[in-house]
């Protein structure tokens, strides 16, 4: 007796004589799912939306201990890999955490001052952030503390109602206060696992935007880097390049003459470090080098009495304790809610996306919303020791990527050389002219220009290009927070003309194959007589369903007025591909069930095509939609349907003649 062909005991002989009996209707049909009860969809619907990553995997099969032990280290990723620290790790860390503190210090004093803010603020944020996100973050590479974007945002905001300058104390007060709500909204993303938020922030929005962002940091610089007294309070574009132009009386050459040398020295020094990664060092010292060498060179000629304005006397000490000040009502409320919704966006982009892409590079693993609940503990806690709103900085993270940081030590080195800056080495800072500052600044934005990429977004999609156009000149020209607003806004747009007006394309076979592809872009392939094969490539929902129904009509409509000049035979069959119907809901069942009367009146069959297994449920479900699901109009293919149909239709023949 020869072997099975399979476990049900049929012969090889017998199991192909099998298959030769059978018709290809019979071979190749659509499985109709198995039944699921309506908790288990929803709990599989829910499970798909907010946990594709199945967090709870690990706890599965594990003891009640083990489960706390692996609770503990979801919370707190330090105690994965604190317990093997050993002195080879320790050594890497304390040279890239010294390495990021150089760049810390210089740059925390200065985005301070571009957020309007007491320059000691940025330390104290360069302080306590990194050590939360020490213990709660799962990067080794990033490198948290102020960032320009965030200052800028927040500065600019806050300063539309309030004045730095007449009310600092109720300044600082909103400051700290929307640290708070960045931070209570930025842990609640996290927590609820609603990330998918900030992807609304596309990547072509997100250059326009920093690009429009870095132009307008650079030029709110002018005001340190010419000496400028008087200078407009608005962000934008015309405003600043008026108030340059209308205080040329203001500017001083010594400031411009400082200005233009550390500026070019930082540049050279970051142009090195770009042409020779190894020598990131070059780069990474160059700030707190530039802020050493300016402030002996103004102590030594008592520059600040001949126009080089300095920071001049800054607190000594830790970080005080702020959550006094923090005000959640009164006329602001809403301000800060604003400010804190905005900057805990753009901050929760930029770190999230900076911890990504290092951890592609080290080939690691970096839990997305882990790190918006660590990143917004951070701002939360930050808020209540003086710290303005922090995130991962992209700088800062790729110097301590390139100093070889293993884990996230490198930031808690970094925080306790900032202390020993707060504690011993603040008088130091007191003759650190404005200048150098704003030149760090331009230095430190002028990477956010990312002209390849915006080239590259050109040349693939002309409409996201657009977005990206959008958000460079809103930014320019309105407001930081409103040229965002507007690139969120046309790019939300293009997702509804996207579901609400889905792709439909007409398909033609390809000669001597059972392929069947768009005719536009495929000239090989050719309509078969008597069919209108379309395939629709998005889920049918309430939003789409009377725009399809007007499109399938079209492409009849337009068949049977081409059919005369080209003598070709009437439509008998109307062939709809839903392989790229991932969904649908009882609207879309209403539009094949309008269809096929439409088209039962005019002679003509509709007929579907491998409908995937919500769809053909769904189908199964609506009792007036069941005729759908015969076999003379469900098939697996378009190949399939095409030859069952057209054999039908000879047999008619033949056996009316």
């Amino acid at each position: 007796m020869e072997p099975n062909a399979s476990n049900s005991g049929i012969n090889i002989h017998s199991h192909h004589h099998y298959l030769e009996t059978i018709s290809p209707m019979e071979l190749h049909k659509v499985v109709l799912p198995p039944h699921r009860t309506t908790l288990q969809k929803f709990s599989t619907r829910l499970k798909e939306t907010f946990f594709p990553d199945d967090p709870l995997r690990q706890f599965k099969g594990q003891s009640l201990g083990k489960k706390w032990i692996l609770g503990a280290q979801y919370v707190f990723p330090i105690l994965q890999w604190g317990p093997n620290y050993n002195l080879k790790l320790f050594k890497s860390d304390i040279v890239s955490g010294l390495t990021i503190a150089s760049l810390a210090i210089p740059q925390g004093i200065s985005y301070a001052k571009l957020a309007n803010l007491p320059p000691i603020v940025g330390l104290y944020s360069s302080f306590v952030p990194p050590l939360v996100y020490a213990v709660l973050g799962s990067s080794r590479d990033l490198a948290v503390g102020p960032v320009s974007i965030a200052s800028l945002i927040m500065g600019s905001m806050l300063r539309q109602e309030v004045s730095p300058t007449n009310d600092p104390l109720l300044f600082l007060q909103l400051a700290f206060s929307s640290t708070f709500f960045a931070g209570l909204f930025q842990a609640s993303l996290g927590l609820l696992r609603l990330g998918f938020i900030i992807d609304f922030l596309s990547r072509a929005t997100l250059i326009g935007f920093m690009a429009g962002a870095a132009i307008i940091v650079s030029l709110q610089q002018l005001k340190s880097l010419l000496g400028i007294t008087h200078f407009t309070k608005e962000m934008g574009l015309i405003p600043v390049l008026t108030s340059v132009f209308h205080t040329t009386k203001e500017w001083s050459w010594q400031t411009i003459l400082m200005g233009v040398s550390f500026l070019v020295f930082l540049l050279v020094a970051r142009h090195i470090s770009m042409k020779k990664p190894k020598l990131f060092w070059v780069s990474a010292g160059a700030p707190l080098l530039s802020v050493i060498l300016s402030t002996l060179l103004v102590f030594a000629f008592k520059a600040q009495h001949h126009g080089i304005s300095t920071i001049g006397k800054l607190q000594e000490g830790l970080n005080p304790p702020s959550w006094n000040m923090l005000q959640f009502h009164g006329s602001y409320l809403g301000l800060v809610i604003k400010t804190g919704l905005v900057t805990g966006i753009i901050s929760l982009t930029e770190g999230i996306a900076v911890g990504r892409t290092f951890a592609a590079l080290k080939h690691y693993q970096v839990d997305g919303n882990k790190e918006m609940m660590a990143i917004g503990l951070m701002n939360i806690i930050g808020s209540s020791t003086s710290c303005y709103v922090t995130t991962g900085a992209f700088s800062r993270s790729a110097v301590n990527h390139n100093a070889g940081a293993k884990t996230a030590v490198s930031n808690i080195i970094m925080s306790v050389t900032v202390m020993v800056t707060l504690l011993f080495l603040m008088p130091l800072f007191q003759y650190t002219p404005n200048v150098v500052l704003g030149a760090i600044i331009v230095t430190a934005v002028i990477g956010l220009i990312d002209v390849p990429a915006a080239y590259i977004i050109w040349k693939i999609d002309k409409y996201d290009f657009m977005v990206l156009l959008f958000a460079f000149f809103g930014v320019i020209f309105i407001s930081v927070q409103h040229g965002l607003a507007i690139a969120v806004g046309i790019s939300i747009f293009k997702i509804l003309m996207q579901v609400t007006r889905p792709k439909t394309v007409i398909l033609g076979n390809i000669a001597g194959t059972d392929i069947y592809r768009n005719l536009h872009h495929y000239k090989e392939a050719i309509m078969v007589p008597e069919f209108v094969i379309l395939s629709i490539e998005a889920p049918i929902n309430f939003a789409n369903t009377t725009y399809l129904k007007e499109r399938i009509l079209r492409w009849i409509e337009e068949y049977e007025e081409q059919k005369d000049s080209k003598k070709q035979s009437s439509i008998r069959f109307v062939i709809i591909d839903l392989s790229a119907v991932s969904a649908i809901d009882t609207t879309g069942i209403s539009l094949f069930k309008d269809l096929k009367k439409v088209m039962e009146n005019r002679g003509i069959e509709l007929v579907l095509v491998n409908p995937l297994g919500e769809v053909i449920e769904k189908l199964q479900r609506a009792d007036d939609a069941r005729e759908m699901l015969k076999p003379d109009a469900l098939f697996l293919t378009v190949a399939e349907a095409v030859a069952s149909l057209s054999s039908t239709v000879k047999g008619q023949s033949s056996s009316y003649v």
